[in-house]
């Protein structure tokens, strides 16, 4: 019966319903957005940004992202049923959606992502997604950061009160009324890779700066 649910659940009409049932319950939070202006002034000159946060803090980022509908973001989620669910529920909210993972169609799903990024100039990635390790910032932040010529814009979200799943990101569902902070940090420009080490160095960094922001199992 759980099978046919999420079976269901990955049709356009459900992730409408789904879409404006986050919506309806986001609209409870008292949520502040911080340093929000310094990359929103790059996108409104022409500039490229690709936002990054953890998986386990996506929830509310179904909110923010409808915010910014007028400049086409765009996001990566995995072929899984539940990235089927995600993706029907994040394009009700006007994103447009590249299907694959590291682990599945990792290639072409990031080729996708830079051609959307190039086009639209706004982006979200989800940095330990979709089977974690949690905390762990895999790949294809920087690849999709280069290939599309964009910044860097690292995001968390805390809540004063949340439930946490029992899953391998504890994800985070803010609890009715709770008050929300998103803060974006300073944007980060990569400079040009010369060597693999330096494609390390700059995956490490983003990580040392949002990892202290993750609440870990």
């Amino acid at each position: 019966m759980f099978k046919k649910l999420r079976k269901i659940a990955t049709t356009r009409i459900a992730g409408t319903f789904l879409y404006v049932m986050i919506r309806l319950y986001s609209a409870t939070f008292r949520v502040k957005m911080e340093n929000e202006a310094e990359w929103v002034e790059t996108l409104e000159k022409g500039g490229r940004v690709l936002i990054c946060l953890w998986h386990q803090q996506f929830f509310i980022a179904v909110r923010f992202l409808s915010r910014y509908k007028k400049y086409n973001p765009c996001v990566m989620i995995s072929r899984s049923l539940d990235g089927d669910i995600g993706t029907r529920v994040v394009e009700a909210g006007g994103v447009s959606v590249a299907r694959g993972s590291s682990s599945r169609r990792g290639s072409a799903a990031l080729k996708e992502m830079i051609d959307m990024l190039k086009k639209s100039g706004l982006g979200a990635h989800i940095l330990d997604g979709p089977r974690g390790p949690a905390g762990v910032v895999k790949t294809g932040a920087i690849a999709i950061a280069h290939g599309a010529e964009a910044l860097i814009v690292p995001a968390f979200v805390t809540a004063d009160r949340a439930w946490y799943a029992r899953s391998w990101d504890r994800f985070l569902i803010p609890k009715p009324f709770a008050r929300i902070t998103v803060r974006f940090c300073s944007n980060i420009t990569l400079p040009p890779l010369k060597n693999k080490d330096d494609f390390e160095s700059q995956r490490k960094n983003l990580e040392n700066i949002l990892r202290p922001h993750l609440i870990l199992p």
